[in-house]
């Protein structure tokens, strides 16, 4: 059964039919297109599909999109502005934070969280806010450098 699922979308209203117990994860890349948001693991263990929900992060793997009617979503796609990618994006293509790429929605996503709510984090506090994030071609090293950018970035343009 159908029911009329409301809520923000990297800024814009929808309204859309959506089954009663269909994921966040399927709702973004079957009827929204937005296949940025990638599905993994399926049970909540790797993080690629991490999007944030009114500025949290959160697994879509394992959110019934309905619990998120009347909140704010944002995905990766949501990020870029007028074709122009984010301070993250850009960090992690200049500094290699990814290799194959299959993560890196993820952990872009769950990095912009962490620099919304601590604009300057150490080390340990990017690694701590990565850690429901798996990669599995890199040492992570790449990564936290990247996101270590992208907060000097953002001291730079304050």
């Amino acid at each position: 059964m159908k029911t009329l699922l409301r809520l923000s979308v990297n800024g814009r209203l929808r309204e859309d039919a959506v089954a009663e117990n269909a994921l966040l994860l399927d709702y973004l890349r079957d009827t929204l297109g937005l296949t940025g948001t990638k599905q993994g693991c399926d049970g909540g263990e790797c993080g690629a599909c991490t999007v944030l929900v009114d500025g949290q992060p959160r697994l879509a793997c394992s959110t019934l999109a309905h619990s998120v009617a009347g909140r704010r979503i944002e995905t990766i796609e949501g990020l870029s502005t007028e074709g122009n990618l984010s301070r993250l994006q850009r960090a992690f293509h200049e500094h290699l934070g990814s290799q194959c790429g299959f993560c890196t929605p993820g952990m872009i996503m769950a990095a912009e969280a962490l620099l919304r709510r601590n604009p300057q984090p150490s080390r340990d506090e990017i690694r701590a806010a990565l850690a429901g994030n798996l990669c599995r071609c890199t040492g992570y090293v790449k990564i936290v450098e990247s996101v270590e950018a992208a907060a000097a970035c953002d001291e730079v343009s304050a």
